[in-house]
C-alpha cells in the first residue's frame, strides 16, 4: 500500500491509504458477512480510509439511511479497530422521513442538523470523534456562515476532525473557505467529486442539480486543486459503478463523442501494461501530479483484490501523458 497526508493543521491532518474504500452499500444491498470480508481484506492489504454517509443506503429500503455507518460500528466493535482506520463520514443529504430523498426533503446545513446528525453519526460508528466529515450537498436555505462556524466549532470541541465538502458549485466551496479564513476557523480541506478517466456532460440538468451537474469534478475543481496546494480530491465512482467492463452500464451523460477516444488509449494501455481497464483508471488517479485518491466500492473481495493491484501498476510518462491527452 502506499500512503499520502490530507489536511494541513498537524493537530488534525492524517496519512491515509491512497486507495479508498467505498461503503455505500455495506449493510443494505451487500449483505454483512460480504461487508465483514471486503473490509477485513482491505485493512489486512494496508488500506486505511474508508468513506460512508449517514444516508447511505436510504434509496434500498425507502428508509432515512444509516445501515452502513451501524454496519461500520459492529465491523469496528468485533475486530477492535481503532483510529489507525480513518473513517470519513457526510452530512446535509439524509432524508428527513422514510420514503422521500435528499431532493425532496434533505435534512440540510443548518447549525441544529449539523450538531445531531454528527452526534448520530458518531453513536452509529462507534467513535468519540469523525476523522473527517464532509457537507454532502448544498443547502440554499441556510447562510454559508451558520454552516462554516457550526462545523468549526466541532472541530474546537474535538468531536471531528478534518472538514470536507462534495456535490458544491466551487464558487460556493471558496466563499465558504474564505468566510473561515477570516475568521480563523478550520475550513474544508478535502473536496469529494466524482471523477474518472471518461469525461461526462455536466450540462445535463437534474432534480438536484437544475443548471446542469456540481456533482463531477471539471476544470474548475482541477484548476482550483492546482491552485491551493493543500486541498486533496477523493474520487468517487471512479470506475464508474462498473461500466468500464460493462458498457451497457455507462450513464447518459457519457454519451458524447470525446468517450470513445479516451477508451481507445485506455484499452492500449491495458494491454500494454498486462493490467485491467479498471486498474489503469485508478493508477492514473493515484500517480498523476494532482493529490487525488480514489474512493472505489468493491461487492466482494475479487473485486477488491483487483483495486488493490492498481496501486503498484506503474504507468510511464508517455502512457499518462496519452491518457491525458486523449479527447
Amino acid at each position: 500500500m502506499k500512503y499520502r497526508t490530507i489536511g494541513t493543521d498537524p493537530k488534525t491532518r492524517r496519512e491515509v491509504s491512497v486507495l479508498a474504500l467505498g461503503a455505500m452499500l455495506f449493510g443494505s444491498r451487500t449483505d454483512e458477512a460480504t461487508s465483514f470480508a471486503v473490509l477485513d481484506r482491505y485493512v489486512e492489504a494496508g488500506g486505511t480510509f474508508i468513506d460512508t454517509s449517514d444516508n447511505y443506503a436510504f434509496w434500498e429500503d425507502g428508509s432515512q439511511g444509516g445501515q452502513s455507518e451501524e454496519l461500520l460500528g459492529r465491523w469496528r466493535r468485533s475486530r477492535g479497530v481503532g483510529d489507525e482506520i480513518v473513517i470519513a463520514t457526510k452530512l446535509g443529504a439524509r432524508p428527513l422521513a422514510p420514503g422521500t430523498s435528499y431532493v425532496d426533503n434533505p435534512e440540510g446545513l443548518s447549525a441544529k442538523v449539523i450538531r445531531e446528525s454528527a452526534e448520530r453519526s458518531r453513536e452509529r460508528l462507534g467513535v468519540a470523534k469523525l476523522d473527517l466529515l464532509y457537507a454532502h450537498i448544498e443547502d440554499h436555505k441556510v447562510p454559508l456562515q451558520e454552516t462554516v462556524e457550526t462545523f468549526a466549532e466541532l472541530v474546537a470541541e474535538g468531536t471531528v476532525g478534518m472538514l470536507g465538502v462534495s456535490n458544491h458549485a466551487m464558487w460556493r466551496v471558496e466563499r465558504a473557505r474564505g468566510l473561515a479564513a477570516a475568521a480563523g476557523l478550520p475550513g474544508y480541506e478535502v473536496l469529494q467529486y466524482a471523477h474518472s478517466h471518461l469525461r461526462p456532460r455536466t450540462d445535463v440538468p437534474s432534480d438536484l442539480f437544475p443548471d446542469g451537474s456540481l456533482g463531477h469534478a471539471g476544470a474548475e475543481l482541477l484548476g482550483y486543486l492546482r491552485a491551493e496546494p493543500g486541498l486533496t480530491l477523493v474520487a468517487y465512482s471512479p470506475l464508474l459503478r462498473g461500466a468500464y467492463t460493462h458498457p451497457d452500464r455507462l450513464p447518459a451523460d457519457f454519451d458524447h463523442p470525446g468517450v470513445p477516444a479516451r477508451l481507445k488509449v485506455l484499452r492500449e494501455v491495458a494491454r500494454e501494461t498486462g493490467a485491467t481497464v479498471n486498474q489503469v483508471v485508478l493508477a492514473w488517479q493515484i500517480g498523476g501530479e494532482l493529490p487525488i485518491l480514489p474512493l472505489a466500492g468493491a461487492s466482494s473481495v475479487a473485486q477488491l483484490d483487483e483495486n488493490l493491484a492498481a496501486v503498484d501498476l506503474e504507468l510511464s510518462e508517455e502512457q499518462r501523458a496519452r491518457l491525458d491527452a486523449a479527447h
